[in-house]
């Protein structure tokens, strides 16, 4: 590991160099490039300066225990030693995380797709309130978002809706949230109290941008219809909703919500970029994709990833056994816990299985 630092801050040198090179000021997609790069080692050259200066404490106290007879001087060192050795362990922990390899979409936008699964009309309403909980979480983080697609339910609900999340590291922190989330609680309709079950599917996406994947307009079919509101209700009547088929995977994505048939297509192209990078990633890593062949299922409920029970108060993420007993804070945008949580538990598990590779 400590070779592999030393090279990593080697090459942090050549780039801290390189970027006050007139050659490189001067050609702004260099430097663009060459300060990316320096800042993607800069938390990990940081932090192993710190285990260095750590290292060399703790070699002075240990000098001066050796040599210093004031025994008060002895225990200020024996002090010193204790705080700096165990300050160590944890500082060569977080030099073993941040070398574990990157997922590269990390910093992507994604495309987030939420589907009312069983349940009905009580789906489309949770389904709508789980769109609501994202939008504010997004908020929160200072991102934005775009619906690109909706899909109403007669009751107020969403059937479908599609829509891009642009920000810091999004995908870093909702790539967990993939799957079937399912919710318990009495529905408004409910006469006689019942607690009634109902699921979601939720799908979270890295954007692609064209460098990713390339699509060949021959294997494009696009329609165009008019655009039209729940029960059919007409929203225009010019030709500007549109239909993108990839014939090759037939892969079909509608989009209705502007009244422009080019922003329309616009928008259809770019979930529809999304969805074929996201089968081309699970073609090239097939131990990710054993993790999310199934990513949302069949919208049955009993493969949820998460349960939200209104009669407790209580959220559950099935995955990693974590349970909050603050539900409507959840609901409500207030996602970092869990975020966090899932967060730590997967890079732990990363981290048990390349560690050794590391070392």
């Amino acid at each position: 590991m400590f070779e592999r630092l030393d090279q990593i801050e080697a090459r942090y040198e050549e780039l801290t160099q390189a970027l006050a090179s007139p050659e490189i000021i001067g050609d702004s997609a260099k430097y663009q490039k060459t300060a990316k790069a320096h800042s993607e080692i800069t938390p990990v050259v940081e932090k192993y300066r710190e285990y260095k200066d750590l290292t060399r404490g703790i070699a002075e106290s240990r000098a001066m225990l050796a040599e210093e007879k004031d025994p008060e001087m002895k225990a200020y060192a024996q002090e010193e030693l204790d705080k700096l050795q165990a300050r160590l362990g944890g500082v060569e922990e977080e030099l073993k995380v941040l070398l574990l390899p990157k997922d590269p979409n990390d910093e992507k936008d994604v495309v987030l797709e939420i589907r009312a699964g069983t349940g009905g009309d009580e789906a489309t309403l949770f389904a709508a309130e789980m769109f609501r909980m994202y939008t504010r979480y997004a908020e929160t983080q200072g991102w934005k978002v775009e619906v690109l697609s909706t899909s109403e339910s007669s009751v107020g609900g969403l059937k479908e809706v599609i829509a891009l999340i642009e920000g810091s590291r999004v995908y870093s922190r909702l790539k967990y949230e993939s799957g079937v989330h399912r919710v318990q609680r009495v529905p408004a309709t409910e006469q006689q109290g019942r607690v009634h079950t109902s699921a979601v599917t939720v799908a979270v996406l890295p954007e692609a941008e064209d460098v990713d994947i390339k699509i060949d307009p021959k294997d494009l079919r696009i329609d165009t219809f008019c655009s039209s509101g729940p029960g059919g209700q007409s929203v225009n009547t010019t030709y500007s909703a549109v239909r993108v088929t990839h014939i090759p995977t037939n892969t079909v994505v509608n989009c209705q919500d502007e009244k422009s048939q080019i922003k329309n297509r616009d928008k259809a192209m770019r979930v529809l970029r999304s969805r074929l990078y996201e089968m081309e990633m699970q073609k090239q890593q097939e131990a990710l994709a054993k993790e999310r062949k199934a990513m949302v299922g069949t919208g049955d409920r009993s493969e949820k990833i998460r349960t939200y029970n209104f009669p407790q108060n209580r959220v559950t993420d099935h995955r990693i056994g974590l349970t909050i007993h603050q539900l409507q804070e959840v609901i409500d945008g207030k996602l970092q816990p869990v975020v966090e949580a899932l967060g730590a538990h997967y890079q732990a598990e990363k981290l048990k299985g390349e560690v050794g590779s590391v070392m």
